[in-house]
């Protein structure tokens, strides 16, 4: 059973930076075997898609994290990052890993990241 592990929110200033960091487990599941996202999610507001890389290490960027947002993958590490750079209070939100693979798909705990105006 795979398990994602984010970890790496907090609280920023506006203008500051977070790296986020999801740790994918289970002895089978490999990071490079799967597409891996990054999603958010404001108090009411709809869970919307930030980044994310293909198994061919493709990426896409929703338009509001371009530019700023960098995801990238640790094949040793197992890991998916997300350097989040100029960040605004309007990234303000639960961020959440999602995995998808041929054994299907799951999504970590989440993490809050908070930036002050």
């Amino acid at each position: 059973q795979v398990q994602l592990v984010e970890s790496g929110g907090g609280l920023v200033q506006a203008g500051g930076s977070l790296s986020l960091s999801c740790a994918v487990s289970g002895s089978i599941f490999k990071v490079n075997n799967m597409a891996i996202a990054w999603y958010r999610q404001a108090p009411g507001s709809q869970r919307e898609l930030v980044a994310e890389i293909s198994r061919g290490s493709r990426t896409n960027y929703a338009d509001s994290a371009k530019g700023r947002f960098t995801i990238s993958r640790d094949n040793a590490k197992n890991t998916v990052y997300l350097q989040m750079n100029s960040l605004k209070a309007e990234d303000t939100a639960i961020y959440y890993c999602y995995a998808k693979g041929a054994w299907g798909n799951a999504w970590g705990q989440g993490t809050q990241v908070s930036v002050s105006a």
